[in-house]
């Protein structure tokens, strides 16, 4: 494939080796020369200029890239980019970069994005995913899907432990993707049995809220009233 990457900082030029290594066709493009380390990823093609110029996507060949990753760390940049990618060159998979969180709501098709990634989303994701257990961690998003990828590590009490995978009562339209066991993937099995400690991937339509709810509720340890001991009885009695 041909890709396009604006943006040649660090995380460009690392997502350029990567594509490199697999056989695609990369092009950096960024408006700083500073950035512009040739040696580092000396594969790929490289271009000064700002790539919120239509003139300069053209000269970086957008009008027959199969991709380009809005990649600057200026979320303001990256929309722009993204809406020319969409608008003016019809690229077929936009790829953005979101730096602040709080931006998040704007990198959608509105302006172009069909995959918004959120470096701080993830490694917030990925921090609670590691230390969480009972609740659902969203640790991806499928923007064009408008579906969430959640993990939950099971506790002692969630509703799931010992049941089989094919007994399950998963909302409509709530797929359980993948579990991981003594850190090895599974594939579901509808005989496999869930066991304390199992980490469950599901994928989440975001069209009803509840949907997550629900999926919660199926995780999560059931809350427990604290039955009062026989002292505590006769005390109250009293």
């Amino acid at each position: 494939m041909k890709i396009v990457i604006a943006g040649a900082g660090s995380v460009g030029r690392s997502i350029a080796r990567e594509l490199l290594s697999h056989s695609h066709e990369v092009t950096l493009i960024d408006k700083n020369p500073s950035k512009l380390r040739v040696a580092s990823v000396a594969e790929a093609d490289w271009i000064l200029a700002d790539a919120c110029s239509p003139d300069a996507l053209e000269d970086a060949g957008l009008q027959t890239a199969d991709v380009i990753v809005a990649a600057t760390g200026d979320d303001k940049a990256n929309l722009v980019i993204s809406l020319l990618a969409k608008s003016e060159f019809a690229v077929p998979r936009v790829v953005a970069r979101v730096n602040n969180y709080v931006n998040e709501w704007m990198f959608d098709a509105t302006w172009g994005v069909d995959v918004p990634v959120s470096t701080p989303r993830l490694m917030t994701g990925l921090v609670e995913e590691a230390v969480t257990r009972g609740k659902p961690v969203r640790i991806f998003t499928f923007n064009e899907a408008r579906v969430d990828l959640f993990a939950a590590v099971l506790g002692e009490r969630s509703l799931m432990i010992n049941e089989r995978i094919g007994d399950l009562a998963l909302p409509p339209g709530v797929v359980l993707s993948a579990l991981l066991r003594d850190g090895k993937p599974i594939a579901p099995n509808p005989d496999g049995v869930i066991v304390e400690g199992d980490e469950l991937l599901f994928l989440v339509p975001r069209s009803n809220p509840e949907l997550l709810a629900q999926v919660t509720r199926l995780v999560e340890d059931p809350v427990q009233e604290e039955v009062p001991s026989d002292s505590e009885k006769t005390s109250e009695e009293d």
